[in-house]
C-alpha cells in the first residue's frame, strides 16, 4: 500500500504494515549506506529543521546524518540558542521556521504531546525526536529493525526491557512497535519503576530479575532517568544495580543466542557492566548505525517518498 502519512508522531498510531514499509525503506537505504557513495538525491533542495530542545547527541547526530545522506539542507537549532530561552512560545518559534519556508521540522521536546501540537497547527511535516516521557518513536523503530535483523521475525520471541519504564519514551515506544510485531514482552525493574498498570498494553510485568531473564531472545537495558523523576524511586543507585544490573552471571540466563541492547547513554557499571556492554553479544553500536537509515527512511516517507522507489533503486 502506498505511504500516506505526512507526521510521524508515535508508534501507538501506526499500524504493523505502516511499520513493515518503515522497516523495508530503511533496509534499503541501509544497503545503498553499504556503498562507496552514500549520498542520494532523495530529497535534494528540502530544507529540514531539527528543533532541539532537549539535550541530545545520538538522536541528534543521527537525524543530522540521516538529511544530509538524502541531500537536504539541515539546520540546527538548540535550546539554548532558540529564542525559547527568552520566553518566545513554542508555537512562536515553529510557525516562524514554517515561515523561512522550512520544508520538516524534527522536534525533541521535554513536553509530551508537543509533536501532536505542532502537527496541528503547521502545514509541514512534524517529526517526534522525543516529547517527554510519552513516545520517541524513531527508536523504537530502530530498534526493532535491529531484533529483526538477527531473530528474523519478532513472533513469539521473547523480550525483555529491564529498568525504568515509568519515565521511558523509548519503552513505550517498543511496547508498541513489539507488541503490533507479534513479540512477547516482558518488563522488569523495581516494582516503583514498573508499576503493574502496564500490563495494560498486552505485556507482562516482573519483579524477579532470574524468571524474566530466563531463555529471553532479546534484552534491553534502560538507564535511570533522573532528569524525570520528582523523588527517588529505589534507595540508591548500588542497592538498584546489586538487585537489577546486568553482571556475567545474570547474563548467563539469557537465550544462548541473546542479543543485548540499550538505547544510550549507557551508565556503565549500573545498568549494565563494561564486559557485556562492550562483549559479543552487544548490539548497541548496530543500534546506532540502523538509527541513520531509519531515520533516512522516516524523513524520505513523510516528505512524500513511497517505499518501492527507494526499494527498486530509482530513489538514488
Amino acid at each position: 500500500m502506498p505511504w500516506t502519512r505526512r507526521h510521524l508522531l508515535t508508534i501507538e498510531q501506526l499500524s504493523r504494515e505502516e511499520i513493515e514499509q518503515i522497516h523495508a525503506t530503511a533496509a534499503a537505504f541501509k544497503r545503498i549506506l553499504g556503498r562507496s557513495v552514500k549520498k542520494v538525491p532523495a530529497l535534494r533542495g528540502k530544507t529540514i529543521v531539527n528543533l532541539f530542545l532537549e539535550p541530545s547527541t545520538r538522536t541528534r547526530m543521527a537525524f543530522d546524518m540521516a538529511a544530509k545522506r538524502l541531500s537536504a539542507d539541515v539546520i540546527a537549532v538548540e535550546g539554548s540558542s532558540s529564542s525559547t530561552t527568552k520566553g518566545e512560545t513554542l508555537r512562536d518559534t515553529a510557525q516562524n521556521i514554517q515561515a523561512l519556508q522550512a520544508d520538516m521540522i524534527v522536534i525533541r521536546h521535554a513536553a509530551a504531546g508537543s509533536p501532536l501540537y505542532l502537527s496541528r497547527i503547521l502545514d509541514i511535516p512534524v517529526i517526534n525526536a522525543g516529547d517527554g516521557a510519552h513516545e520517541h518513536p524513531t527508536q523504537g523503530l530502530l530498534d526493532t529493525f535491529t531484533m529483526l535483523e538477527h531473530l528474523g521475525s519478532l513472533q513469539g520471541r521473547k523480550v525483555v526491557i529491564l529498568g525504568d519504564i515509568l519515565f521511558s519514551r523509548v519503552a513505550r515506544s517498543n511496547i508498541h512497535a513489539l507488541t503490533k510485531l507479534g513479540a512477547n514482552v516482558t518488563l522488569v525493574g523495581p516494582a516503583t519503576l514498573v508499576p503493574h498498570w502496564f500490563t495494560g498494553m498486552g505485556v507482562n510485568v516482573s519483579y524477579d530479575l532470574r524468571s524474566a531473564l530466563a531463555d529471553a531472545e532479546v534484552v534491553m537495558l534502560l538507564r535511570i532517568q533522573h532528569e524525570r523523576q520528582t523523588s527517588s524511586h529505589f534507595p540508591s543507585l548500588g542497592e538498584y544495580t546489586s538487585m537489577f544490573g546486568l553482571n556475567k552471571t545474570r547474563a548467563g540466563w539469557l537465550h544462548p543466542k541473546a542479543i543485548i541492547m540499550h538505547p544510550g547513554p549507557i551508565n556503565r557499571g549500573v545498568e549494565i557492566d563494561s564486559e557485556l556492554a562492550d562483549g559479543d553479544r552487544s548490539v548497541i553500536l548496530e543500534q546506532v548505525t540502523n538509527g541513520i537509515a531509519v531515520r533516512m527512511a522516516v524523513l524520505y516517507l513523510c516528505s512524500g517518498g513511497q517505499p518501492e522507489t527507494v526499494a527498486a533503486g530509482s530513489g538514488q
